[in-house]
């Protein structure tokens, strides 16, 4: 079982960038459009799209450090 360990842990890490990446890719596409139509809410956009930012590379974050404790601890071992 503990072959597979590698690969979970490659699988964690990637699609949470992957993921993290795609998210934050389309929240400043919408912010961008957002701020063009109407530029008066820019400033109050803003500190949301920023909030929002951290919060999806705070799961990314998460994920990486999970799937590092689980390479180097390795709790499946037996």
């Amino acid at each position: 079982m503990s072959e597979y360990l590698p690969l979970a842990v490659g699988h964690m890490i990637g699609l949470g960038a992957v993921g993290s990446c795609l998210g934050v890719g389309f929240l400043a596409s919408k912010y961008v459009e957002a701020s063009a139509r109407q530029p008066e809410l820019m400033e109050p956009l803003q500190t949301k799209v920023f909030l929002l930012v951290g919060v999806l590379d705070g799961a990314f974050i998460i994920a990486t450090g999970i799937g590092l404790w689980f390479a180097t601890a390795n709790p499946f071992r037996g």
